[in-house]
């Protein structure tokens, strides 16, 4: 019975393994490709998972449980970096655009110039 265990969970682990490459392998591909920065947050959140999940399968194969602290510690690194750059492209999408940026630079100089008695 011992045999059957063992092999089932070589098989397993190597299963995850190449489950997890394939992930990886798609992960980078999206990082790369976008289009948007939030597909690019996501994808970069998506590889910490996957790394997560690497360090687990490791912690099995290798019976070196500490490698799950390592794991639970990047997960919190994780998360926190996702709700940074949640916020940043919160404040992103609630700025005026550039182009309504430089029409209030245009009116602000037009305005400066009219009040120093010139035309416009």
């Amino acid at each position: 019975m011992d045999v059957l265990g063992s092999s089932f969970l070589d098989i397993s682990t190597r299963i995850a393994l190449a489950s997890l490459l394939v992930a990886f392998a798609l992960t980078v591909y999206r990082l790369v490709r976008g289009p948007s920065f939030a597909d690019r947050v996501v994808a970069l959140d998506m590889l910490m998972l996957i790394g997560i999940g690497f360090i687990g399968v490791m912690a099995v194969v290798t019976s070196e449980y500490n490698y799950i602290d390592v794991g639970i510690a990047l997960a919190l690194v994780g998360f926190l970096a996702t709700v940074a750059f949640a916020r940043y492209i919160y404040r992103r999408a609630h700025l005026p655009k550039d182009d309504q940026l430089d029409e209030v630079a245009h009116a602000e100089e037009r305005e400066q110039y009219r009040e120093q008695g010139g035309r416009s």
